[in-house]
């Protein structure tokens, strides 16, 4: 018998040790997490064609204010209809000003027009409230253009069935409410700028909602804006945006007692199967395969590589991520990316791809995907434990290394967050601009001695160390090294005995820095007469020079 036949004669205790697993395992969450407030007093706009929102405004009598922004032309000339029209919402006043912006959240919304040829907010021109509570948004097109709306903010074009959905939806919306604050940042270790100089944009690349700015050269998120997509956060490479329900940490220690529960059960290597809370959701039940383990997310871009990789480490035989019409497409094709990177390490090292996305249709016939990862050769679980997002990654990469191929190849890959910095020893004066910029520590000066050193493990290609080098002798080159020995070790980029003064032998720079300074300034009149200055340390310099003084006083007014 097959080792998918066997699992399939097997699933009704499958099914049953699935559920005992799942009953006694829980992701730890923050008790009492960090909270955002939206207060609404139900100050509603509607923008679009006067007969559409007019007639939704009648639907909407129950709340504070009402505001029509009239935005398109009538939508039907049948005079009944427009009799129809003119009987809704007789007392909501229609404004007829230009659209310039709207933006803002749930209680928030600021709705700029052209008022008498001048900027006005429209909600003080019409309610004299600071700001609207919600927008009902009736346009061809949205005149917010994000994947994922800010809420409060409803978009229904020209659907009834959305429509309906707003009408119900918006009079709840009435009130105080609290959402998590989903990810935290720790701008100390983040890559993104230092001393001035832009590094990192990664996680500025992937939020569908807009939330994440560059503010002073320092990353902040807009909780209000923030729908928990995660992905800022799977785009990290240092871990300074770190999501918070669940912690990474949370997460990895979940997977490993799910993984290694199941096993100890029944010894069946599991497929894990993470799907967003809302319409991945609805798709899950009884009927699923019992090796497949469920794991519910906010969105599916909380789970990243890390995730995946000591998922299949720890014994899981496949990693499968639902991705339904309600995820964004930048999600999506942040997904489909990563996906790649992985899969590309794990058939480099001789393991099968074994990550995967799908939809609706592959989830509701699984099993073929099932029969094929079957026949794949099972991992013995690793044992190690997460400490860091990027440690987790390489430890569950390494022991897959070492469970196959166990190759010590480098793979070049561009756009990704891993490699190797190089130097060009002949042009470096071990000045450490770039170790001061350096927000990992990949690279490292020697202490009391000139030298360079680097840990290729650690570095992220931020482009920092590049930026800052006044020398222009740093380059980058991305790439993954499955040496594990040669990617942990200090390397040594560049070493050198110290300059010692001319004058009391003390260390004071490096020998590359004085011979630079030389060929700079020595020829300069300002040091032609005391070049040998430059070769002093700073204390023997000034003695230097009050012993010139004192000798010829005069040399003070030259």
């Amino acid at each position: 018998m097959s080792n998918s036949e066997s699992i399939l004669s097997a699933q009704p205790a499958l099914q049953q040790a699935r559920g005992e697993v799942q009953g006694q395992t829980r992701i730890l969450q923050n008790l009492i997490p960090p909270t955002v407030s939206y207060s609404t007093e139900g100050n509603v706009l509607l923008i679009g064609p006067e007969d559409l929102t007019r007639l939704a405004a009648a639907k909407l009598q129950q709340m504070a204010g009402l505001v029509i922004l009239a935005n398109g032309a009538i939508t039907n000339q049948d005079e009944s209809y427009l009799e129809q029209v003119m009987e809704a919402a007789p007392d909501v006043e229609s404004y007829y000003g230009k659209l310039l912006g709207i933006k803002g959240f749930l209680g928030q919304f600021q709705v700029s027009v052209d008022h008498n040829g001048q900027a006005a907010e429209l909600s003080q021109v019409a309610l004299r409230k600071a700001h609207f509570d919600m927008v009902l948004d009736m346009c061809a097109e949205p005149n917010i253009q994000l994947e994922m709306l800010p809420p409060g903010y409803f978009y229904v074009g020209e659907d009834s069935d959305k429509l309906a959905s707003a009408v119900e939806e918006i009079p709840q919306l009435v009130g105080q409410f609290d959402k998590p604050r989903y990810v935290k940042v720790n701008a100390d270790i983040c890559a993104h700028s230092r001393n001035g100089l832009n590094g990192c944009n990664r996680c500025l690349s992937f939020c569908p909602a807009d939330a994440i700015q560059s503010v002073e050269q320092q990353i902040e998120i807009d909780p209000y804006l923030c729908h928990g997509a995660g992905s800022c956060a799977n785009a990290c490479p240092t871990g300074a945006l770190s999501y918070d329900l669940p912690t990474p940490q949370s997460l990895h220690s979940y997977l490993n007692k799910l993984i290694s529960r199941f096993l100890e059960k029944t010894s069946v290597a599991p497929v894990i199967l993470f799907h967003d809370a809302n319409q991945g959701a609805d798709h899950i039940n009884d009927s699923l395969p019992g090796h497949v383990l469920p794991i519910e997310l906010e969105e599916i871009t909380v789970a990243g590589i890390d995730h995946w990789m000591t998922a299949l480490a720890w014994g899981a035989q496949q990693v499968l991520v639902l991705n339904t019409l309600a995820t964004a497409p930048s999600l999506t094709q942040m997904l489909n990316g990563e996906m790649a990177l992985a899969n590309t390490l794990l058939e480099q090292i001789g393991q099968p791809a074994r990550i995967q996305l799908i939809d609706e249709k592959a989830l509701a016939d699984l099993w073929p995907i099932l029969e094929e990862a079957a026949a794949w050769p099972t991992t013995t679980p690793a044992e190690f434990t997460v400490t860091t997002k990027r440690a987790a990654f390489y430890q569950a990469l390494d022991y897959l290394n070492e469970q196959a191929a166990n190759t010590k190849e480098e793979v070049a890959l561009s756009n990704i967050p891993y490699g190797e910095v190089t130097v060009k020893e002949a042009g470096c004066t071990l000045c450490m601009s770039c170790v001061a910029t350096c927000p990992t520590q990949a690279l490292q000066d020697g202490g009391d001695s000139p030298a360079l050193f680097f840990v290729e493990q650690d570095c992220v290609q931020c482009g920092l160390c590049e930026a800052a080098c006044p020398e222009k002798v740093i380059s980058l080159a991305p790439r993954i090294n499955l040496d594990k020995e040669t990617r942990q070790a200090r390397k040594t980029l560049k070493e050198e005995v110290p300059f010692e003064c001319i004058r009391c032998g003390a260390p004071f720079a490096t020998q590359s820095m004085v011979h630079r300074m030389l060929e700079m300034v020595g020829t300069h009149s300002a040091f032609s007469a005391n070049i040998e200055r430059l070769k002093m340390c700073g204390d023997c310099r000034v003695k230097d020079m009050f012993e010139d003084i004192l000798q010829d006083p005069e040399k003070q007014l030259k």
